[in-house]
């Protein structure tokens, strides 16, 4: 059974930096892609970011392109989310997802284990 465990978030001021984590567990993760995900109050989940399973290509949305680093652990079968000049924006449950198969699209509907999710609240 997969599981996905999200850490990491918090409130942080404009300008500020998180780093999430994501520890995945129950197969073997190295044929899967994986992903980041928010959700806003009041709007629709959307990808922040995706990595790929095979050579760790990665697929920042454009909102957070230049703000954002995703990376993966192969071994430990973690994937992180380095976030820095947060945005008030960017506050919301941010999620880690995985599917197998390739990583782009990074579309919440693409991926099919998710985790519980993580608040992140960024203050102006």
């Amino acid at each position: 059974q997969v599981q996905l465990v999200e850490s990491g978030g918090g409130l942080v001021q404009a300008g500020g930096s998180l780093r999430l984590s994501c520890a995945a567990s129950g197969r073997t993760f190295s044929n899967y892609a994986m992903g980041w995900f928010r959700q806003a109050p009041g709007k629709e989940r959307e990808g922040v970011a995706c990595i790929s399973s095979s050579d760790g290509a990665t697929y920042p949305a454009d909102s957070v392109k230049g703000r954002v680093t995703i990376s993966r652990d192969y071994a430990k079968n973690m994937v992180y989310l380095q976030m820095n000049s947060l945005k008030p924006d960017d506050t919301g449950v941010y999620y880690c997802a995985v599917r197998e198969g390739l990583a782009f699209p990074c579309w919440p509907s693409r991926y099919n284990y998710w985790g519980q999710g993580t608040q992140v609240a960024v203050s102006s």
